[in-house]
């Protein structure tokens, strides 16, 4: 397969893709974009959002990252990103679907929150409460496993792209502020040695 990607710089779903990518060993050709100027997106996809992946032989177009990441696994079926037995795998989606449908919105909304001429700060202050309480779901899930659910999977390549702000901060170059949001709002200290460990081992996992 011959599959390019557009991306713009720092872009968590973008990052998810690449993870998925360079689990099952593929290349991709990436083409940059930049944030204020998506016109190249929206040609080829019809939207201004990244990831947008376009097999380029199959002539196929898909766009959001779950579902170029579930459109990789069903294309490139091992190594797998998602368990074998149903059981486990409805529990990773479940996880999946819950992180991609309310983990998000919290960080999402004091981003739209802080846009407002005047800004809620009750409101943020509750939206960065529910981030922080989410590490410890996140702690415990880590006990006894070195990854989310066990083995190195799709749950992590969801997840990792987010947490990571919360382990390492904000790399050179990134002033994207819903990141620092991602910073700010998710303390590790020393309370959570699990997750750290977790985004050190995540963060050596090859990208494409």
């Amino acid at each position: 397969m011959r599959l390019r990607v557009y991306r713009i710089p720092f872009s968590t779903n973008v990052e998810r893709v690449a993870l998925a990518a360079g689990h099952k060993g593929l290349a991709l050709e990436w083409v940059d974009v930049e944030a204020a100027d998506r016109s190249q997106v929206e040609r080829v996809s019809g939207q201004s959002l990244v990831p947008v992946l376009v097999d380029v032989d199959g002539d196929e177009i898909v766009t959001d990252s779950p579902v170029i990441v579930e459109w990789l696994e069903q294309r490139v079926p091992d190594p797998p990103l998602y368990p074998q037995e149903p059981s486990r795998r409805a529990e990773t989606q479940l996880f999946v679907d819950w992180f991609n449908m309310l983990w998000k919105r919290p960080p999402n909304l004091i981003a739209a929150e802080e846009e407002k001429a005047q800004p809620d700060a009750a409101r943020i202050a509750e939206l960065g409460a529910r981030m922080r309480s989410s590490l410890d779901v996140f702690e415990q899930l880590l006990e006894g496993r070195n990854y989310l659910y066990g083995d190195f999977g799709v749950a992590d390549v969801m997840a990792f792209p987010f947490l990571k702000y919360a382990a390492f901060g904000l790399p050179a170059g990134d002033d994207e502020r819903f990141h620092e949001i991602l910073v700010e709002h998710q303390p590790l200290g020393d309370g959570y040695p699990r997750l750290r460990a977790w985004a050190e081992r995540v963060d050596a996992h090859p990208r494409a």
